[in-house]
């Protein structure tokens, strides 16, 4: 809401922070090992590649209006960027993932793309993301309350947790936004409609 990004010391008796780019609808957020910033902007449809203290950055996905082209996106959100400097996007009203290889100016759809649905070809307004080092996409399924995992160059995926349904239990989730993985393998997975956070063992 307040369409900026801010850096954030973690030295202790820090007491602002200093604003890095204004006036975005940031929406998403990753950096790559070379500490380039990745942001989407929900209102351009577009990623762009900053360096620190760059303002304008580079576009590195979308870009080309709202719609459902390969060249385009709609309402971008979560972005998950890998060591090549590939860019995921979680392409939120087209019910899709992304990829855009570096210096592509089209992207691939890697995970969705069927329309809206609950097939496992399908995706319901996708959020958060994760890419393991083999290409294989986690997806926090907001629509179908589910967590998916498609395999790098699959044509469907497969639900690795809940799919039962919107509610409180342990085994759904309501709102379903982010997720990450620690060095164990636990999935972790924010929801908002139940304020917490959950941790899954994945096989």
């Amino acid at each position: 809401m307040n369409r900026r990004v801010v850096r954030w010391s973690r030295r202790s008796g820090t007491t602002e922070g200093e604003i890095l780019i204004n006036n975005i609808a940031c929406a998403g957020l990753a950096m790559d090992d070379q500490r380039y910033l990745y942001i989407s902007d929900t209102d351009k449809h577009e990623v762009r590649r900053y360096q620190i203290g760059d303002k304008n950055g580079t576009i590195v996905a979308g870009g080309n209006g709202e719609g459902d082209g390969l060249n385009q996106l709609n309402y971008p959100i979560y972005i998950f960027v890998d060591r090549q400097q590939t860019v995921y996007v979680s392409d939120n009203n087209n019910h899709r993932v992304m990829k855009w290889n570096k210096g592509e100016q089209e992207g691939i759809i890697v995970a969705g793309g069927q329309g809206e649905g609950t097939a496992l070809t399908q995706l319901g307004s996708p959020n958060g993301l994760f890419v393991d080092t083999l290409g294989t996409i986690y997806v926090a399924d907001f629509g179908n309350n589910r967590v998916m995992r498609w395999p790098k160059e699959a044509k469907q995926g497969t639900v690795i947790v809940s799919g039962n349904g919107e509610g409180i239990g342990a085994n759904q989730f309501s709102g379903l936004q982010g997720l990450s993985f620690d060095r164990h393998g636990n999935l972790y997975v924010v929801e908002y409609g139940n304020d917490r956070v959950q941790r899954f063992s994945v096989e």
